[in-house]
Order: structure tokens, then sequence, then C-alpha cells
């Protein structure tokens, strides 16, 4: 089945970086993007416009998923685009230290805005996606979930968590064609990791950092119908680190 007419596709964690560009990129595939942001309310309605003057369609639309308004997210997106079947689980936050030092509330921190979160949209978009019998969900995961980085025991068991989620949920709902799958990056150069970047390209075969652009040309792809035949999956988008 191809894309159903005024499809929206939904993105958390879009107003910069990584999640930004994937919402960019959709728009360019012909999605209405649905733009979610915590905080950053200038970046949401930079992105939202950088879509419109290419001729695209978006709006921007304020909510922390950390805090379950998934269903706020959904209606407000559909009520404004159309009805979401292609969803982004982008956002995330990090807040590193070693085990014997991460307090519960940096434990919970990241486990509920990187995996609970996701669990809490996926539930919600698959619902109506399956009714339609189309839909794609796309967990941003990271090469950090099946590949030890010391420091982050709570980031790596969330990104593990939602590729193993990822597998599970695209078994229960392929029948309804719904495929959903994970993009993998490794270390993606953004205002939040330049200062590292330096340090980060030893270890990369590539001998070069990642841009945001390299992963939403991954989700592009995996929200296309050309990707129809692919779900369960994780696509690792890391030059050559997870080797």
């Amino acid at each position: 089945m191809s894309r159903p007419e005024n499809a929206t596709a939904l993105v958390t964690g879009a107003s910069r970086g990584i999640g930004a560009a994937i919402a960019k990129a959709l728009a360019a595939d012909g999605w209405a993007v649905a733009v979610n942001y915590r905080a950053d309310e200038e970046g949401a309605r930079r992105t939202v416009d950088e879509i419109e003057q290419a001729g695209g369609r978006a709006v921007a639309i304020q909510g922390d998923v950390a805090n379950g308004s998934c269903e706020d997210l959904f209606e407000r997106a559909e009520a404004e685009l159309g009805p979401v079947f292609a969803l982004v689980n982008n956002a995330g936050v990090t807040a590193d230290g070693l085990a014997i030092q991460l307090d519960d509330d940096a434990w919970s921190k990241v486990i509920d805005t990187n995996l609970t979160a996701a669990f809490r949209l996926t539930r919600r978009g698959a619902k109506s996606m399956i009714r339609a019998r189309y839909g794609r969900i796309i967990n941003i995961a990271s090469v950090v979930g099946p590949r030890a980085n010391a420091g982050q025991a709570n980031y790596a068991a969330a990104k593990a968590g939602l590729i193993g989620m990822t597998k599970t949920v695209a078994t229960e709902v392929a029948r309804r064609g719904v495929t959903v799958n994970a993009v993998a990056p490794g270390f993606i150069e953004t205002d939040m990791t330049v200062d590292h970047a330096e340090r980060a390209v030893e270890h990369i075969p590539a001998r070069r950092a990642g841009q945001p652009e390299d992963v939403a040309a991954a989700v592009r792809f995996l929200a296309s119908d050309d990707a129809g035949y692919v779900t369960g999956t994780t696509l690792y988008v890391d030059g050559g680190m997870s080797a």
C-alpha cells in the first residue's frame, strides 16, 4: 500500500540537530511534519520556517514526551496537518556518570525520556496505523546500545531497550502494513558534540564525524514506500564504529 494522502509525520525532539534534519528530510519527501519540541521554541519555529520556505507543510508542537503527553501531541498534529502515519521517536537526553555514581534521578530521567516515552508514543501511534493498515515507526537508538561506552549505563540501557522494543513491536504489527525500525547513529556532529569531535574521530573507522543529514537520510528511506518490506531491523549510521 502506498502512503495515504495528507499523511503526517510526527518527529519528537525536532527543534535542532538530528531531529530538525529528519523533519526537513521527511518534508522534502512529501510528508507534512509535526515538529515536536520541549523547550526550544525558537529552534522548532526555525525548522518549520525552513520546511515551509521549501514548499512543505509543518507545524511546531510543544510537549515534554517524558511527561506522558503523547495523546495531546497526536491530537494536535492530526488536527492541524492530517493523520499521523509516521512516528519518529527522536527525543532524548543524557545524564552521564559512572554506574556507581549515578543516582536514581539521573537513571529515571534518561529511561523515562529515551525509552518509556518512545514506548508510549509507539503504543498510541500503532493503534491508528493498524486500523489504516499503513504506518512507519522509526526509533532513534544509538551504537551505545549494543556497544559499551563508559559513563553511560543509563543511556546504554535505554538505547538497548529501544532496539529490543523495535524488534518485538515489529513482529506484532507486520501483518497490518506497519513497519517498525531503528536507526542507530554513531558520533554525529551537532552543537552538543562539536567540542568532542576531534577526540572521537580517532575511534571511527571512517575517520570523520557523521552529520545530522546522514541520519536523516536513513530515516527518510525507512519512512518511504521503498522500505515496505523492511521491518524489525536496526540501521547503523556510524562510519563503521559497530563493525
